[in-house]
Order: C-alpha cells, then sequence, then structure tokens
C-alpha cells in the first residue's frame, strides 16, 4: 500500500466561488506530479522520502504556486523562501530559512538531512553552502513573475497587512483584470510500500512580510513532522502553526493506540484557530490514514491512493 498526497496552499474567506482563469495550470501540475510518482511509490521504486521530495520539487517549478519560482515578495519586493523536509523512521530532518535564490529549497533541504549536520542553515550562509555543494543557484529576479509583482504592487498600494492579497482573490481578479490569487505553501506527505512516511514543506512566505520574518514552513514540528506513526505538511498562517507546534501536536495525538487520524487533525486545528491560525494541513499515517482538513474556503490538494487520483480546491476532492 502507498499513499501520495499534496497541498498548494489554503487560504479566503466565505462560500467557495468556483476556479479562477489560473487554477486550471494548478490543478494540472498536481495531477502530473501524482500520475508520475504514484505508480514508483506503490511499487517501492520510490520510497517515501524520495517522493515527497521530487514532489515539493515540482511544485517549485509550477509558477502559480507560492515555492520556488513564483514565490511572493517581501515588504521590499524581494523573493525569500523557507523549506523543509523530514523521514519518520528515524526522524532525520533538514531545514534552510531565508534563501534567496536557490532554484529549489527542497533540495537543499534534503541534501541537509542526508548528510546528518547541520539540520537547519539561514540565508546568505545557506545560499552559500548550497553552491559549495553543487545546487542550482540563479538570480534572485528569475524568481520573480509579473502574478507576483502584480499582487505586491496591490499589497503597497493599498497598505494593506502582510499576507493580505495572498488570499482575497476575487478583488484582485477585478481590480487588476488579471488572475493574481495567492496560493501559499506546498507540501507533501507519503506512505511508501514499505510502511515509511516522510513530509516535505515549502514556501515564498506572505506577501509584504518583514524581511527576516520566519514562518512555520522550515521549523521541524510547526510545519512539518514526520516519525514512524505519520507524516504531517501544514499551510496557513504561520505564526500560529508555530505557536502551537501544530505538525508536532499532530504526531502526538497518533501516539495513542487506534488513534483516529482525522480526529486528531481536526483537534489540532481547533488548537491553531484562536490563535488566529488560519488554514489546514494534510498527513498520512503507516497504518494507511489520509487526512487533509482545513478552515478556510479552499485548499489546493491532490491525492494518490490505490492507483486513483483526487484532486480538489475547494470543498470537494473531484
Amino acid at each position: 500500500m502507498a499513499l501520495l498526497a499534496l497541498h498548494g496552499g489554503a487560504g479566503g474567506d466565505g462560500p467557495w466561488r468556483g476556479m479562477t482563469p489560473m487554477d486550471p495550470q494548478r490543478i494540472a501540475c498536481m495531477q502530473g506530479i501524482l500520475e508520475a510518482l504514484g505508480p514508483r511509490l506503490e511499487s517501492g521504486e520510490l520510497d517515501a522520502l524520495t517522493a515527497v521530495r521530487l514532489a515539493v520539487e515540482a511544485l517549485e517549478d509550477e509558477p502559480g504556486f507560492n515555492a520556488g519560482v513564483g514565490s511572493v515578495l517581501d515588504a521590499n519586493g524581494r523573493v525569500s523562501m523557507d523549506a523543509s523536509i523530514m523521514r519518520g523512521e528515524d526522524g532525520a530532518a533538514g531545514s534552510v530559512v531565508g534563501v534567496t535564490n536557490l532554484r529549489h529549497p527542497i533540495r537543499v533541504a534534503h541534501d541537509l538531512l542526508e548528510r546528518g549536520w547541520p539540520i537547519m542553515m539561514a540565508g546568505p550562509g545557506a545560499e552559500a553552502w548550497a553552491a559549495e555543494h553543487g545546487h542550482e543557484v540563479q538570480d534572485p529576479n528569475t524568481l520573480v513573475t509579473e502574478l507576483r509583482t502584480a499582487q505586491w504592487q496591490k499589497w503597497r498600494d493599498a497598505r494593506l497587512r502582510p499576507g493580505a492579497t495572498d488570499e482575497d482573490d476575487a478583488a484582485l481578479d477585478h481590480d487588476l483584470g488579471e488572475d493574481v490569487d495567492g496560493p501559499g505553501t506546498v507540501g507533501a506527505v507519503a506512505l511508501d510500500a514499505h510502511g515509511k512516511v516522510a513530509a516535505a514543506t515549502s514556501t515564498g512566505g506572505m506577501t509584504g512580510k518583514p524581511p527576516g520574518r520566519v514562518g512555520d514552513t522550515p521549523v521541524i514540528g510547526a510545519g512539518t513532522w514526520a516519525d514512524a506513526r505519520v507524516a504531517v505538511s501544514c499551510t496557513g498562517v504561520g505564526e500560529a502553526y508555530l505557536r502551537a507546534c501544530a505538525a508536532h501536536e499532530v504526531g502526538v495525538g497518533m501516539r495513542d493506540q487506534g488513534a483516529d487520524l482525522g480526529a486528531v487533525c481536526e483537534r489540532v486545528l481547533d488548537l491553531v484557530e484562536p490563535l488566529g491560525g488560519r488554514g489546514g494541513l494534510i498527513a498520512v499515517s503507516a497504518d494507511g490514514q489520509i487526512a487533509m482538513p482545513f478552515r478556510v474556503t479552499l485548499m489546493y490538494r491532490g491525492l494518490w491512493n490505490k492507483g486513483h487520483i483526487s484532486t480538489g480546491i475547494g470543498p470537494d476532492l473531484a
């Protein structure tokens, strides 16, 4: 048995209003990832860790998602990215924080995991380490898209709070005459044919964030967690997930014999919500359970399960 679940960010208020013009491209990206990796995971060709790394790399390559190319811009109009990855069987982890010129932040986080030390690196030090170890480095401007520039200009001109334009796609579509909505953090969780689990998460943060701000994504136990029982990747307002140690709380809840993953995840979102934690999470357990709850209008998500692929944005998976 093998499972692979993806998310591409969550947000919004009110009822689901249907897809925006860029959404078919995002859905097609998730569909393609699941079609490519699902059978290889099922056959045992890929282990869980490799599957989540490859999945998140592909999500970082899709400009419509807020990770890698297409990351949102900070208060100074620049890209700053975070990523983390964790292997459940032994708790090995890797994380990068505040990197500006890496084509695939998750690839560097994975390299840190494989080497074993250090686990987390930040800023110019992480960038120099990545270059020294052969990772793809490029001009930060090549990671900036027209979509994110328009989103940032909307944020700046309206003097909005950081992240305000990341969810309000309808207003942005109307005001700018184009699709500049802002799906957030991307992530993947997997269960492989050997019963092992892993999780990976990557993000460009929130539009207009102050330079140096760190959310939950690169923090092991907050935005990403994997142990022998469960793998978790979160998406939402990072400060709340940090304060709740949300991803790790799912792991704690799964320690009970016969624990129901869906119920555990809902309890964790109950913890996060009073802290301002708009968003959701995805999780798979070593005994084959799946949960993909969210407490906002939408969450971009996809699932491979026994050869069947499901994708969705609003309340229902297709």
